[in-house]
């Protein structure tokens, strides 16, 4: 199993300077990856400064050598698909093949969308999904794309360079479960990242929901598949080691690959530089 810090993108973490300082703290006490959420809008804190991930993401690649990068998640359908591309490959080629990129719908999908005029119809956003992730493993692959969708258009263009990582970086999903559509969507690519509505961000899953989603995705995978697969699950662990184990070894025998180190987000610490860096600097679970 491996261990990933999570922040959300605004509060302290609007400046990419404190996301940088994160993400070396979790290089230095062995973490594997830093995750940051991906918002132009969420109401619900509103009023705080938020800031663009991928420029975050940036100052975190110049200021670490090994650890993964990437949004939990992306809202593919918000972006246009190659405005997004080159932002990942970038980031790709500075990190040295380090990105792996998450996405679902994003939400809240009023806040997200209908807030800025788009459509918050879940069908439609579900579409334009599929389409996109569809077009930027094309475009990550630097060949010529030729597309003619029912939400996107492409004429014979190639977007260099590449990603560094041949085929383009692992693509997560994310869903909430027990909603089976987004779970099916995540058999289909990399890794899938459930939330729960049984148990909110920052709150460990119960284990029968663990087993039940990943015998589901593992029934949907496709035929004669052999690329590595990751179930990322996520919440807080208090940093003494027995308890921690208590929690996450379970979710671990059950097929968990990565455990997402989270903040409460309804706790007053969610977008906090200070006690999000010790929590960093206590390092990861010890399995």
């Amino acid at each position: 199993m491996r261990f990933s810090i999570n922040i959300p993108n605004f509060g302290d973490f609007a400046d990419p300077r404190n996301v940088a300082k994160v993400a070396t703290a979790a290089e230095q006490a062995g973490w594997d990856g830093l995750f940051i959420w991906d918002h132009v809008l969420h109401r619900q804190f509103q009023g705080r400064p938020f800031g663009d991930p991928w420029m975050s993401l940036t100052a975190a690649a110049l200021a670490t050598s090994r650890i993964r990068l990437g949004t939990l998640l992306t809202p593919v359908a918000r972006y246009r698909p190659q405005q997004l591309a080159r932002q990942v490959a970038t980031l790709d080629q500075l990190s040295g093949g380090r990105v792996t990129f998450a996405a679902g719908l994003g939400g809240p999908v009023k806040d997200e969308y209908a807030s800025f005029g788009d459509t918050a119809e879940p069908p439609v956003l579900a579409e334009r999904l599929d389409e996109g992730l569809g077009l930027l493993g094309r475009f990550w692959s630097g060949e010529p794309v030729s597309h003619q969708g029912r939400h996107y258009e492409v004429r014979d263009v190639a977007l260099l360079p590449a990603t560094a990582q041949q085929g383009g970086p692992p693509v997560w999903i994310g869903g909430f479960w027990p909603k089976r559509a987004p779970m099916r969507r995540a058999a289909r690519w990399d890794g899938v990242v459930p939330l729960f509505e049984s148990a909110l961000h920052g709150h460990v899953p119960h284990l029968a929901e663990v087993r039940e989603l990943i015998e589901y995705v593992n029934r949907h995978r496709p035929a004669g598949e052999e690329r590595p697969f990751d179930f990322v699950l996520g919440g807080a662990t208090p940093t003494d080691a027995a308890k921690a184990r208590d929690l996450i070894g379970p979710l671990r025998d059950a097929g968990a690959t990565w455990w997402d180190e989270r903040q409460d987000q309804d706790g007053p610490d969610l977008d906090r530089l200070a006690p999000v860096l010790r929590r960093v600097e206590a390092g990861p679970p010890v399995l």
